[in-house]
C-alpha cells in the first residue's frame, strides 16, 4: 500500500464568517498526480494552502504524511511552487539565490553549502533553462521567467511532493510546454503532484485523478473532466487575479511563519 502524502478529513475554512471551504475529504497518495480544479472563487487554492497548513482550518484536520502541519518537521519532502513570487525592495535577489533557498530545509542550521547543494541549484536552473540568467536579479526577468525560478526553488530541494498553485495560469505557451517536460520526468520518478489549475493544457496527459472544487466543496474526484465552456475554446487564455509569495515565503526553508 503506498504511503499518504495529504490526508484531509471535513476540512473547513471560513473567511470573515463566511465559508470558504465546508466539509474537504481529500487524501492524496504517493505516486499520483492530482489537479485541484474548479472555477474562480471555488476554493481550490484555499484548499491547497490548508493542506499544507499555510492557511488554518476552522473546523476538521489535515495531515502531511501522517503528521499535522504544526508537528511536520521533514519540509524537504514536500516543494511548493506558489501562483507567484514578489519582488520587494531591498537588496534584489539572484536567480540563483532565490533557487538555492530551495535547498535550506534539507540543510542543518550548522552545515555550510555542500557541493551537492550547488550542483542541486545548477542542474534545476538547467532544468528550466535559465543558465544563463542565473546571476541577475530576479526584478529582470518576465513573469514567465520567475515562474520557472520558483519551479527550480522546488527542484532543487529534491522533494518527494510537489505542490503547485496554479503554475500554467498567465505564462507563455513555453513555459507551460516545459513545466509538462519537467513534470513528465518527475512523474517517471515517482514523485507525487498536486496541482491547482484553471484548465490543464499540456498538463493534461500526466494528470491521473482529477478533483473539481465547487463552492467549497468536492464536486467531482476521479478521472479528469472534459474541459467545457469558454475553456474549451481553441486558444482561450486566463488572465486571473493571483495571489503573491515574497522571496522569503514559506516552504522555501527561509525563516518566517507561514502566513
Amino acid at each position: 500500500m503506498s504511503e499518504t502524502a495529504f490526508a484531509m478529513t471535513d476540512g473547513q475554512v471560513s473567511y470573515d464568517g463566511k465559508p470558504v471551504l465546508k466539509g474537504i475529504d481529500l487524501t492524496v497518495r504517493s505516486g499520483e498526480v492530482v489537479a485541484l480544479l474548479g472555477a474562480n472563487g471555488s476554493g481550490k487554492s484555499t484548499l491547497v494552502r490548508a493542506l499544507l497548513g499555510l492557511t488554518p482550518l476552522s473546523g476538521g484536520t489535515t495531515l502531511i504524511y501522517g503528521s499535522p502541519p504544526a508537528r511536520f518537521r521533514d519540509w524537504w519532502r514536500i516543494g511548493y511552487v506558489p501562483q507567484r513570487l514578489q519582488v520587494g525592495g531591498g537588496v534584489p535577489a539572484t536567480v540563483r539565490e532565490v533557487v538555492a533557498s530551495g535547498r535550506i530545509a534539507r540543510q542543518s542550521r550548522l552545515r555550510r553549502t555542500s557541493a551537492a547543494d550547488r550542483t542541486a541549484v545548477a542542474e534545476a536552473i538547467e532544468t528550466v533553462r535559465l543558465t544563463g540568467r542565473a546571476n541577475d536579479p530576479v526584478q529582470s526577468l518576465s513573469g514567465g521567467q520567475q515562474q520557472r525560478v520558483l519551479i527550480a526553488r522546488a527542484l532543487a530541494g529534491e522533494p518527494d511532493t510537489y505542490v503547485m498553485d496554479e503554475p500554467t495560469a498567465g505564462v507563455d505557451a513555453e513555459t507551460q510546454q516545459l513545466l509538462a517536460d519537467t513534470l513528465s520526468g518527475l512523474v517517471l520518478g515517482g514523485k507525487t503532484v498536486v496541482l491547482v489549475a484553471h484548465e490543464l493544457g499540456p498538463l493534461e496527459p500526466l494528470i491521473t485523478r482529477g478533483v473539481v472544487i465547487r463552492e467549497g466543496l468536492v464536486a467531482h474526484d476521479g478521472r479528469p473532466p472534459r474541459p467545457e465552456g469558454d475553456c474549451a475554446r481553441p486558444g482561450h487564455d486566463h488572465q486571473h487575479r493571483h495571489a503573491v509569495e515574497p522571496v522569503a515565503g514559506p516552504l522555501t526553508g527561509w525563516q518566517g511563519e507561514p502566513r
